[in-house]
């Protein structure tokens, strides 16, 4: 069993910057794969960036130059920095982990005003 707690969403004006953080309650050197998607009102969930339990990173083309994912070991946390927000970024942020499983955090929602 894996508990995912996500923060850091908030309100935000265009062009600014937030940082997202998910902290585990495993030891995230041993999860495969951790991940931020996001699902705005009427879209399916989507992978915004993943990151490897040995630090290789993909980011989805929408947000590629603009987020990046980290994460940090000692601390069971991943991060996922945005910069350079967008209106269509607006969504609610879920944290991901693959460990033979999957497991979801509840969400933190990203409000981006134009």
């Amino acid at each position: 069993q894996v508990q995912l707690v996500e923060s850091g969403g908030g309100l935000v004006q265009a062009g600014g910057s937030l940082r997202l953080s998910c902290a585990s309650s495993r030891n995230i050197f041993s999860i495969n794969v951790m991940g931020w998607y996001r699902q705005a009102p009427g879209n399916q969930r989507e992978l915004v960036a993943s990151i490897t339990s040995g630090g290789s990173t993909n980011v989805a083309d929408s947000v590629k130059g603009r987020f990046t994912i980290s994460k940090d070991n000692a601390k069971n946390t991943v991060y996922l920095q945005m910069n350079s927000l967008k209106p269509e970024d607006t969504a609610v942020y879920y944290c991901h982990a693959n460990a033979i499983y999957n497991f979801w955090g509840k969400g933190t929602l990203v409000t981006v005003s134009s």
